[in-house]
């Protein structure tokens, strides 16, 4: 019986080993027969693997929230439709690249409902990755300066759903204007975005500051998006 479980361990066969260690204890190893005894086994691994592949995603996405779209409250009064959340949570719009704009004053729960989104991603296997506006921007900066821009585009690029926080806390000045347009033209209906921002989508094209630049970004945005805008008082003053 050990040497079973040592070989499935050698193997990197961790469910199956768990599996298998458990048969073991619960004397069932001489009631299955063998085809219903692979299936067990099989099955274990299989749920191990999709448990490990989705920590890892979770993980690499970088969230600075926990949060799950079974704990939103979705209701009339705070601009959020039950419909939508259970349309967007089939992962569809990710298959599309199309985008999510959550507007909405502060502590509405525009990061939840982000992050929310975000966490069912790669509970469906999708890459993601979660910045805030600043740290996006600050990443930017010093990748430039390491000369290493170019590859962090590449991997933005590849990131199947990305997730943009506090967007329009400040004017994005020069440079930062040009990253920013590429950064939405390489998912541009290839991969999906999501941003949060406590301004109107109206009030974006200030925010990007060129007017060339902006028109650009906000056409490959706002035409094909889907679009929440957050109402009610602060989730956080609920809390204190």
């Amino acid at each position: 019986m050990e040497d079973i479980k040592s070989g499935l361990v050698s193997l990197r066969l961790s469910g199956m080993a768990h599996q298998w260690q458990t048969l073991v204890e619960l004397r069932r190893t001489d009631d299955l027969s063998l085809c219903d005894g692979m299936q067990l086994l099989l099955q274990a691994e299989a749920d191990k693997r999709l448990e490990s592949r989705n920590a890892r995603l979770i993980k690499n996405a970088g969230f600075r929230y926990q949060s799950s779209l079974e704990e939103v409250i979705a209701a009339p009064s705070r601009g959020i439709d039950k419909s939508s959340i259970d349309r967007l949570a089939t992962g569809e719009y990710i298959k599309n690249g199309q985008a999510i704009l959550i507007t909405g004053a502060t502590g509405c729960g525009k990061s939840h409902l982000a992050t929310a989104f975000g966490h069912r991603a790669c509970m469906q296997g999708y890459t993601v990755c979660y910045l805030n506006m600043q740290k996006l921007l600050t990443t930017l900066k010093m990748a430039r300066l390491e000369g290493s821009i170019i590859k962090l585009f590449d991997r933005w690029a590849k990131t199947q759903l990305m997730i943009i926080d506090d967007f329009g806390l400040t004017t994005l000045q020069g440079q930062q204007q040009n990253d920013f347009l590429e950064i939405i033209e390489d998912r541009h209906a290839r991969h999906a975005t999501i941003i949060t921002s406590q301004l109107p989508v109206s009030n974006w094209f200030d925010v990007i500051g060129d007017a060339v630049i902006a028109d650009a970004v906000l056409d490959r945005l706002v035409h094909t998006a889907h679009r929440f805008e957050l109402k009610g008082e602060s989730l956080r003053k609920k809390n204190v």
